[in-house]
Order: C-alpha cells, then structure tokens, then sequence
C-alpha cells in the first residue's frame, strides 16, 4: 500500500482508439443472446495471491491475467475488440484504479457494466457497492442479468503540467491520511484488513496528533492550496495553526465507506471533500464523533471542513495516496470522470 511513489509519467497508457471497436461488436449481438464477459484477474491481489485462477466455474468467460501493470492497456483492448458486455474486477482498490486508468484511453465515456470481486487488502469500492466479502465469478456474472445496477464515477485526477497522464481511482488522500496508509500497511502486516484497519490506523492517528507537538507528522499535515471549481477559489482556512497547512484532505466520489464512517457528514453523491486544519488537542478527541457524523456544531470555525464540489484544483508539497498507492507532490486537478455502471448483489 505505502510503497515507492508511483510517477505519472510512468503509469501504463493505451493508445487512443476510442470504443468504436468495442460499440460495434456490441452492435453485432442479437438481443437476447447470452452476454459476453471478460475477467482480469490479478493474482498479486491479497486474497488472490497463491492461488490459480479456476475459470471452469464458467468456462465461457474470457479471461486475462496481465503479469505485470504495464500489460493492463493490452489486455483491456483485446477484451474490447471482444465486444464484453460484462467487465469483472478481480482484485482490490488499487487493481480497480488501474483498470480505470488503463481502460480510459479505450472505453472513454462509454465503459461496459462492472463488477468487483473484492480480493485486495483494502476493498472499499466494493464496501460501497454493498458486495459480499466471498462474491464469487458466477455469482457476479449472474448479477449482470437479476442483480441491482450502481452508478458511480471515479474521480480523474491530471497533473497540470502532464495533461495525457491522468488518473482515476475512488479515495484521495493527502497529508496525515498518508500517514495514516503507511500505519495502514503495518496493521495489515499484523492480519487487520478493511474495517478493522481502518480502526486501527484511526486509533493510533488521534494518539500522535493528541500527544504530538504541532511539528509531529501527525499534526503538521501539508503544505496545500485548495481551489474550487469553477471559479478557483480558494477553500477557506479557520485559521488554526499554519494557514497555508492542512492537517489532512480526504476526496471521494463513494457514498458508504469500511467501518460505517462518514467522513463527509450528510453528504452522499458526487465528488465530496474533507478539509481539516491544525486543529486543536480538544478538537482532536471530537474526531471519532466526527467520522460517524456526531460532531460539534460550527465544524468549519473548529478547523473541519466538509463539502461537495464540481471539482479542484490542488498544490501538494508533500506525495499524495489515491487508493492506496502514493503519488508524487505538485499541481493536479481533481475532477468527476465517466459515470460507470456496477453490478450488484
């Protein structure tokens, strides 16, 4: 989860072709005819590693199972020239933001159906999608014909000064939540996964900034400039501690999240924010209350900031995590990418 940054520059990009391939074969299908689907598997997940990808539970899915992430853009052509119907997820958080950010070239605004076989470490898309813990192949592929249909955007995040190398993914997070990742790796190494990792990582994040001084990781936060969409304004300051430091950002497009926490309050659809600032060792044990949507009143003026937005813009100096990967400090914007469609239980 917390390992080397990740470059833009280096991430795998499929060359542009568009969805007209993956339209027409669509097109070629007769109504009623059985619907064609397409697996990547990524055995490095978690819950995957170890273990051989049985595909004879259903022998008709067309499966590809990219070594290495750089043959993601490939594998997601060739199932579309394929004309899949059905796109099946087998990983965690970090194999979703790569098969978003590999397809975007190829699918662009018009991706097939999903789904999500929850197998990493973290799995909090498929927290959101409400899907089982054991979902299986068979179960998702009977899904896309009875199951409930979730849409959700990925938000796309594009460094400024590399315009053709954005990415997408579900949970940005910048200052203690980087932190908070790297804790996050060591309750895994410890067997706390999903829910109970992110109470242990919470835990241990409200003792550092309780007991820390303001130059504790933990309190000190980034260096960040926040700009709002459409007009670039900037997002207020409580003015506790270092305005031109926030003590941690969290963004999302998700609606529910792993242990019931509800990071940005009332608020459900769209891309949503949560800002908070230096605040204060009495605020800081109000941060349990705050993430189940308990807190004081007046959160702004105590340094908590939650809202949804169009989009922003954001000056890091400091690396950034986006589903459980880091990414390096410097100018992005963050924006809604395409609506996709998921299947669910």
């Amino acid at each position: 989860m917390a390992g080397p940054i990740h470059e833009f520059a280096q991430l795998p990009r499929a060359r542009h072709t568009g969805n007209s391939v993956w339209r027409a074969r669509r097109a070629e299908r007769p109504e009623g005819a059985t619907p064609t689907v397409g697996l990547i598997y990524n055995p490095r997940s978690h819950r995957n590693k170890g273990q051989d990808l049985d595909s004879r539970i259903c022998p008709d899915v067309i499966v590809a199972q990219p070594g290495h992430r750089d043959q993601l853009p490939e594998a997601l052509a060739r199932l579309a020239e394929r004309g899949i119907d059905l796109l099946v997820i087998n990983g965690g958080d970090g194999t979703v933001r790569d098969v978003l950010t590999c397809g975007d070239a190829i699918f662009g605004d018009d991706w097939p159906v999903l789904a999500v076989l929850p197998k990493g470490k973290t799995n909090a898309l498929a927290v959101d999608l409400d899907g089982p813990a054991e979902w299986t192949l068979q179960a998702a592929v009977d899904a896309f014909e009875y199951g409930r249909r979730i849409k959700r955007s990925p938000m796309a995040i594009t460094p400024l000064d590399q315009p053709e190398a954005r990415v997408m993914g579900f949970i940005l997070g910048a200052g203690a939540f980087t932190l908070g990742t790297k804790a996050g790796q060591s309750a895994h190494k410890l067997g706390a996964f999903n829910s109970l990792a992110v109470g242990v990582t919470t835990f241990w994040g409200i003792l550092q900034a309780l007991f820390g001084t303001r130059a504790n990781p933990w309190r000190r936060g980034a260096r960040m400039d926040i700009r709002l969409a459409p007009n670039g304004v900037a997002l207020e300051h409580s003015g506790l501690g270092d305005p031109a430091r926030r003590q941690l950002l969290l963004a999302s497009t998700l609606e529910r999240f792993p242990a019931g926490i509800r990071p940005f309050g009332t608020l459900r659809n769209g891309l949503k924010l949560a800002v908070m600032d230096q605040v204060s060792r009495m605020m800081t044990l109000a941060i349990p209350a705050v993430l189940f949507g308990r807190g004081p009143r007046n959160l702004r003026e105590r340094g908590f900031h939650q809202l949804a937005a169009t989009g922003f813009e954001i000056e890091l100096d400091d690396q950034f995590i986006l589903d459980g990967e880091a990414f390096p400090a410097g100018r992005y914007r963050v924006e809604p990418g395409p609506e996709i469609e998921f299947v669910a239980p």
